[in-house]
């Protein structure tokens, strides 16, 4: 447990404000005192559990955010579970740095991030110091407020607040705080989650003046994965992807937590496409909200003003890891998630091609705005990325980190034990806290399904554990440093 009390020690670091960047090709996007632009209007839209899912599925998304603008295609969550990847979002730091390991107190959750008074330095403060209104709308951190805090209280940094506090999954009969004031929601289709904060968003796009930062946190598709009633009969008939990893075939490399599961049953596959059919019934709604926020944008004259960002706070199995649904893993599935940015000086309809993370979304936006971060981010911005090529270095790895908190013991066989992981454009390698270890090689094996960390030669190996151990133990701009 040492071992892994080390891993996860919080490095905090003191908020001192300097600007960051990439090394690449620079976006022309003018300061905040250059006095010959206003600063851009800001969209940032995090879905919640999206893995990388088929975006041509979501028309609006597609459509008004991919073909019109740059798509990520290696694009990471820092950590596979909600809080953990949120707090990351927030403050631009990795889980061992930002100290909020899982989804619940003490390690985690609301109680830890409130605690911890990190809630003094995150995006909305960085953009709110810059001139900007800003608002966050939909769900904040797992547990918010609980005992923390009361149910109206509101964080530094936002001058308009809309977030769920009671029921937050169901899409209705939920309570939201809205600026300090509790009001209850119904059952009726006008209390749909998504279409109320759709309206709530328009509202704040029209009621006030340039710039604005609007971080929208909707719902869908985490389960139960509620449809709007006018999409409840979509997608009817279609199946769960059945790639190579779907039920996957035991192998005796694989680590433990993986060889215990069992393969899946006829009803496990069953529930496993029923899932996957309301999961996207209930991203339509969010691809409503998109198209209405383009046509809010376009109807006031904002819209070539805007950046709007998609991605999600993690990934998810369907079915494969013999998984009927979850997350956690060092597996793709779980770590790579969608990212497409639209707005100003990007290039519409390119693939980006380097690896990014959410621990970069801070920076992107503070340089859009031509705000500052402090000292502790760890991320990159990617606004030279914007136009699709690097000029200069870039970063070579990312950093994955997962912690199951106190309460694990590996003798009680619950899956997916603590790890670390390294993702590189060809490898990842996983460190387990109970001695396990994989490699895949993405070039040869992209569904990763053969380990060869033992195969493997022992300098690759010995390299890569040396480059994670300096990413996991990495602080502030040292990160920046240990993924080059």
């Amino acid at each position: 447990m040492k071992r892994i009390a080390c891993w996860f020690a919080c490095l905090l670091m003191l908020s001192v404000m300097l600007p960051l960047t990439g090394a690449a090709r620079p976006l022309e996007v003018p300061p905040a005192d250059a006095g010959t632009r206003k600063q851009p209007n800001i969209v940032l839209i995090v879905a919640d559990d999206l893995d990388s899912v088929d975006l041509r599925l979501f028309p609006n998304i597609y459509a008004q955010i991919v073909r019109q603008g740059a798509t990520f295609d290696n694009f990471f969550t820092a950590n596979p579970w909600c809080c953990p990847s949120r707090s990351t979002i927030l403050r631009s730091q990795y889980v061992h740095s930002h100290g909020v390991l899982t989804n619940t107190a003490p390690e985690g959750g609301f109680a830890a991030f409130h605690e911890q008074d990190l809630e003094r330095s995150t995006i909305g403060t960085w953009l709110q110091q810059a001139g900007y209104r800003t608002a966050l709308m939909g769900k904040y951190l797992n547990h918010y407020p609980g005992a923390a805090a009361s149910p109206s209280y509101v964080p530094p940094g936002w001058d308009e607040w809309h977030v769920p506090v009671k029921r937050l999954y169901e899409e209705y009969g939920y309570t939201l705080n809205e600026n300090g004031v509790l009001r209850e929601y119904g059952l009726s289709a006008e209390d749909y989650l998504s279409d109320v904060l759709t309206a709530k968003a328009a509202d704040f796009i029209v009621a006030g003046e340039d710039p604005f930062f609007l971080y929208l946190t909707p719902i869908a598709p985490h389960r139960p994965a509620n449809p709007a009633p006018r999409h409840a009969d979509a997608f009817a008939g279609l199946r769960a992807p059945r790639t190579p990893a779907f039920d996957q075939e035991e192998t005796p490399d694989e680590p433990a937590w993986l060889r215990a599961l069992p393969r899946l049953s006829e009803q496990d596959i069953e529930t496993v496409d029923e899932l996957y059919r309301r999961r996207l019934r209930a991203m339509l709604g969010v691809d409503d909200m998109v198209g209405a926020l383009v046509e809010t944008l376009r109807a006031t004259g904002k819209l070539d003003d805007t950046y709007l960002i998609f991605t999600s706070d993690n990934g998810f199995h369907l079915g494969t890891r013999r998984l009927v649904m979850g997350k956690t893993t060092p597996y793709e599935e779980s770590i790579r998630v969608p990212m497409a940015v639209r707005g100003p000086g990007v290039e519409p309809g390119i693939t980006v091609r380097e690896l990014a993370a959410t621990v970069d979304l801070g920076p992107t936006l503070a340089e859009l705005a031509g705000a500052q971060v402090p000292a502790f981010a760890e991320g990159r911005s990617l606004v030279p990325l914007f136009d699709g090529r690097a000029d200069g270095p870039w970063r070579k790895r990312v950093l994955i980190e997962f912690y199951r908190g106190q309460a694990f013991e590996p003798t009680r066989g619950k899956p997916v034990p603590p790890y670390r992981a390294l993702r590189t454009e060809r490898y990842t390698y996983v460190e387990y806290a109970t001695g396990d270890r994989q490699l895949f090689d993405l070039y040869t094996d992209p569904f990763q399904l053969d380990n060869i960390v033992t195969e493997a030669s022992p300098r690759l190996v010995e390299r890569l554990a040396r480059d994670l151990e300096r990413m996991a133990s990495c602080s502030g701009a040292e990160c920046r440093t240990a993924d080059s």
